[in-house]
């Protein structure tokens, strides 16, 4: 990917901030009232609180001019904050010297598999000299992602049928046995076992870009596996009588991939025109060779940092049963403070590098001018309400997790070389921002922004250096095994 950045990055020190009481907990007035005659006079909703609510909305006259807008019109519609949208321009002075044509991943949940591609892409584009609308096959990575997780789905319902079906991990992992998401652990399994095509050698099908009846058929199957496995578990029948029957399951799902997205190429040539129009012509390529012979990088040599401010920081964590491939890599995240995160994504950006990350997408967005921004919405001016949770607090109380996976490929840094803004690759079309690029604040990473992807040569030896201790093993439910 280019030029090794500077080791001379300075990392914050990465002790926890403790929340303050403050933080917390609301300061709730004493009353002499025993829980009794508490739970009478305030647990309901009485006639009397109804009209003191009305009659306190209607003494506010802005209430009502925010109600006349409100009604007749989607709500972040009306609190666009005008300043906000107009400071965010696609102006920047660090970026990568080579971006492609935005992708799209239509009505799918394969981010994760556009954002790496793009991020691979790149060093063929760079490499051959070729057109910026070049792509990496993510349906070819979808397929064996796919059938992966299936076993893995699989491979958890024998090991836990001993286990209760109310029990909560066997619950959560019967919710999505395929999700179209994943994590850069998993992104790794698929390359390194699998290998990558070009997008020439395996493209698009209807499913592959509208995957939710597929996702519902291949489901289907595997909960009917799931209790196949539970039923044989209660007759006594072992696990490895129960694994030897498992191949079946996995060859019907096999075949539902097959139907939906065909077969994929055991081998294939590369041939493509560059921007100077000449031809590059590869032959009797097989899917790993073209990975580990023509792109020619590791990603092996990667590693996954993470802000989660729940936890403690300088320390590995892991996820309990998150991963595709059985005997593949496990998730590994090596958590620190977003300044961290920024300070070395900035030096990578700067060594002209791309990118990979993690983020809550849906907080504070707006898709009409392609923007990530804290400021975007006033919703205390309409509403009259402040949203005060700290960034451990959303992930404690269920109101942010990642949910999807970009490129950073620029930052626009002040005078003091600090980030103000940040160019962002997505996977949603050319039609939206800078032809599909899109802009990230500074503030909004900070509060939603949650991995970043990096060589390990860019990693100061100090954190490094945690991959050798044991994990921390977080719940399969836990957030930090939520799938971009």
């Amino acid at each position: 990917m280019g030029a090794s950045s500077s080791k001379s990055v300075v990392l914050d020190d990465d002790r926890q901030q403790v929340m303050s009481e403050k933080q917390l907990s609301h300061t709730f007035t004493a009353l002499n009232l025993d829980d009794n005659e508490a739970r009478i006079r305030f647990a309901g909703l009485s006639q009397e609180h109804l009209q003191r609510y009305e009659h306190e909305f209607y003494a506010e006259p802005k209430n009502v001019f925010a109600q006349n807008a409100i009604t007749r019109n989607e709500i972040t519609s009306v609190l666009v904050n005008h300043k906000a949208s107009v400071k965010d321009q696609h102006v920047f002075n660090v970026q990568t010297d080579v971006e492609g044509k935005a992708t799209n991943q239509k009505s799918s949940g394969r981010c994760w598999l556009f954002a790496g591609t793009n991020v691979l892409r790149r060093l063929l584009i760079q490499k051959y000299k070729l057109e910026e609308d070049f792509e990496l096959s993510q349906s070819y990575l979808f397929f064996y992602d796919k059938l992966e997780k299936a076993n893995y789905f699989l491979e958890s319902m024998i090991d836990l049928a001993d286990k209760d079906i109310d029990d909560r991990v066997v619950q959560y992992l019967l919710q999505a046995p395929v999700n179209d998401g994943g994590q850069w652990d998993m992104f790794i399994n698929v390359v390194e076992k699998y290998g990558v095509v070009p997008k020439s050698a395996f493209p698009e099908t209807y499913s592959s870009s509208s995957s939710s009846r597929l996702n519902w058929l291949a489901t289907v199957k595997l909960r009917e596996f799931a209790v196949e496995i539970r039923k044989a578990h209660e007759q006594g029948i072992s696990a490895s009588a129960i694994r030897a029957q498992k191949d079946r399951m996995v060859a019907e799902i096999h075949r539902i991939l097959m139907i939906t997205l065909g077969e994929p190429p055991k081998k294939f040539d590369w041939e493509v025109k560059n921007k100077e129009g000449k031809l590059v012509h590869i032959k009797n390529l097989t899917p790993t060779k073209f990975y580990k012979e023509v792109i020619d990088y590791k990603l092996t040599d990667t590693v996954s940092l993470i802000n989660d401010p729940r936890n403690d920081y300088s320390k590995l964590y892991t996820v309990d049963r998150l991963g595709n491939v059985v005997g593949g890599l496990d998730i590994r995240y090596l958590n620190t403070s977003a300044n961290n995160l920024k300070k070395l994504a900035i030096a990578v950006l700067k060594s002209n590098r791309p990118v990979w990350f993690g983020c809550d997408v849906g907080q504070f967005s707006n898709r009409d001018i392609a923007a990530m921004d804290t400021d975007l919405f006033n919703y205390e001016l309409a509403f009259n309400v402040k949203l005060g949770l700290t960034k451990a607090q959303r992930v404690l109380y269920g109101e942010s997790l990642m949910t999807h996976a970009m490129v950073f490929s620029g930052v626009h840094l002040d005078e003091d070389g600090n980030p103000v803004r940040w160019r962002v690759e997505n996977s949603w079309g050319s039609d939206l921002g800078d032809k599909g690029y899109w802009i990230m604040s500074d503030k909004w990473f900070e509060q939603f922004v949650y991995q970043v992807v990096l060589e390990k040569k860019d990693v100061p030896h100090k954190l490094l250096a945690l991959l050798d201790t044991e994990p921390t093993v977080l719940p399969a439910y836990d957030p930090m095994g939520a799938l971009a």
